[in-house]
């Protein structure tokens, strides 16, 4: 029996940590930025985390 190809697209998308959870970097923060708030902006700089029924699923796919 073959095996699952990795999704490349995905796997360059979202890092897993040890934990288990995913993560991402949020859009829209590189420039343009003039016309957000500061707080959008700064809040665009952290990761973003996956939710747990979008991250059980999308696990098989990636790893």
């Amino acid at each position: 029996m073959g095996k699952q190809k990795t999704h490349k697209a995905s796997s360059k998308v979202f890092k897993v940590k040890k934990n288990g959870t995913l993560t991402y970097k949020k859009g829209n923060g590189n420039h343009k930025t003039n016309k957000d708030s500061s707080k959008q902006v700064r809040q665009r700089r952290n990761k973003g985390i996956l939710g747990k029924g979008e991250a059980s699923r999308l696990k098989s796919v990636i790893r």
